[in-house]
């Protein structure tokens, strides 16, 4: 059974939120056992990234992916308070979670320190060195087993805060070293296979040319009848339109974006963009006018009224 370092430990969004709301709604400390897998992962080589980027690339990394977790409603659910783990209790928990490898545990502290406790510590050691509760690494050529080594810890400030909340730190529990070592913690949210899981990737085909040619009408040509006729005439007229207020810029003329003459061509499209906020900002002040030409009306308007009946009175 090997001892192997775990280059850190991938967790979804929406399961480490789950085990944080269960964490908050409880009325104590929770623990709990933590599911998943293990694998070697090839570091993502994105080509279009900068070099420094590329640090990594080509080496394996050993992930621990947490997929799932199961929390009992009571502490000390599979070991006593001085931490020697109940074996009974576990496999009995461990009964209803037979499709995911157990690969470590968790717990939940109110107010305390960040950092693993002696009753942890000796959870931590006698799930590490039991070999019953050994798995297999999902992808490796040869065959190697671990033992749930996995710990994470949350807890929460020492002092009220407004917006901060929790914290959460991974660790691996080492045989070798009896000890923790801290590990990081990728949070993904892009599905079950996880980011790494895609492995590199490198595009090699160029974008295509956008066609922004408005002339062309082949898939209306097919039918000349009167309503495709009046249809063409609406959306010519649509276009009109839209190029009025564009000053001249067709949708034609878009396609000056890309190529070589794009870096020409954005002074002319920042130019008008200036025209445009000019012209709102005309829009605007001749709203902000006639309102209040029609609140001074309905001032006069009132006046009026208060004349008419005060002479009705009399």
């Amino acid at each position: 059974m090997d001892d192997l370092p775990l280059q850190k430990v991938a967790i979804s969004g929406p399961t480490l939120a789950s085990m944080i709301q269960r964490f908050s709604s409880s009325l104590g400390d929770v623990d709990g056992l933590l599911f998943g897998h293990v694998n070697h992962i090839t570091p993502s080589t994105l080509s279009d990234d900068s070099p420094q980027t590329h640090s990594d690339s080509g080496s394996l990394q050993l992930v621990a992916t947490i997929t799932s977790f199961l929390c009992p409603s009571f502490p000390l659910s599979f070991y006593d308070s001085l931490g020697r783990v109940d074996s009974y209790s576990l496999l009995r928990l461990l009964s209803a979670q037979s499709h995911n490898h157990f690969i470590g545990w968790f717990s939940g502290r109110r107010r305390t320190p960040i950092r693993p406790s002696m009753r942890e510590f000796s959870v931590s050691r006698c799930l590490s060195t039991n070999s019953q509760f050994s798995f297999p690494i999902k992808n490796s050529e040869s065959p190697i087993n671990l033992t749930p080594c996995v710990f994470l810890l949350l807890a929460t400030p020492l002092q009220d805060q407004l917006i901060h909340t929790h914290d959460y730190r991974a660790y691996q529990f080492r045989v070798s070293t009896l000890s923790f070592d801290p590990k990081p913690i990728d949070i993904v949210n892009i599905g079950p296979a996880f980011r790494g899981h895609y492995e590199s990737f490198s595009p090699n085909s160029p974008l295509p040319m956008l066609n922004c040619e408005t002339s062309s009408l082949s898939a209306m040509n097919e039918d000349k009848d009167e309503d495709s006729l009046s249809e063409l005439k609406h959306v010519s007229k649509d276009q009109k339109e839209l190029d009025k207020c564009a000053e001249g810029f067709a949708v034609s003329s878009l396609s000056r974006l890309m190529g070589s003459e794009a870096s020409n061509y954005t002074a002319g499209l920042e130019n008008l963009y200036e025209k445009m906020l000019a012209k709102i900002d005309s829009l605007a002040r001749k709203v902000e006018n006639s309102n209040a030409k029609v609140l001074e009306q309905e001032n006069i308007n009132r006046k009026l009224r208060q004349k008419v009946a005060r002479t009705g009175l009399e």
